[in-house]
């Protein structure tokens, strides 16, 4: 996986539309009566911003690990895709750069004729829906985290986590992928 520079900073801080405040209140309730196994909001009174604790599945390199994740919410969500980020420090993984910021991807290979097709997308920013939730994210998220065989940074880790000084936002970043084995 590498990655281009990408650019401004946090998201903007405008107000949550009428929209958006209705479905983040209809996420947050659904998830108070049932909550994704592994992860638990931490509640404050800023509906924009999120923070999620992760803990590691058992049976995998994570078991036993607690780390955090920041959701922060656009003013026109979930029509555009929310930042999120693993806060210090990110866990050790493939896709996880030590910024937090995650390539959160895959790879699929569709045979047309007798060719392969080989397109790769990126579920948090690229290819988000409407139809995604805070749970589902979390979800992959945690299934990225159990699906990997071990703990190191992505190959481009360094160079992307230099570009993306002053807190450029993961959003901006238009992602390529080598692999689809974690």
């Amino acid at each position: 996986m590498t990655s281009s520079s990408p650019s401004s900073s946090s998201p903007s801080r405008k107000a949550l539309s009428k929209i958006a405040c209705s479905r983040l209140q209809k996420e947050l309730s659904e998830w108070q009566v049932n909550p994704p196994a592994g992860f638990k909001h931490r509640v404050t009174d800023n509906l924009q911003r999120w923070v999620i604790d992760v803990a590691g599945a058992p049976g995998t390199l994570y078991t036993g690990e607690t780390y955090q994740l920041q959701v922060d919410f656009p003013e026109h969500y979930p029509m555009e895709a929310p930042q999120v980020i693993f806060l210090h420090p990110a866990p050790m993984h493939p896709h996880i750069y030590s910024n937090g910021h995650i390539c959160l991807g895959y790879n699929l290979r569709r045979i047309i004729g007798l060719q392969f097709l080989h397109l790769s997308t990126d579920i948090l920013y690229d290819s988000w829906s409407p139809a995604m939730t805070v749970s589902s994210v979390c979800i992959s998220i945690l299934s990225m985290l159990s699906s990997s065989p071990a703990k190191q940074r992505p190959a481009d880790n360094d160079r992307y986590v230099r570009n993306c000084r002053n807190g450029r936002s993961p959003k901006e970043t238009r992602w390529w992928f080598h692999d689809d084995t974690v």
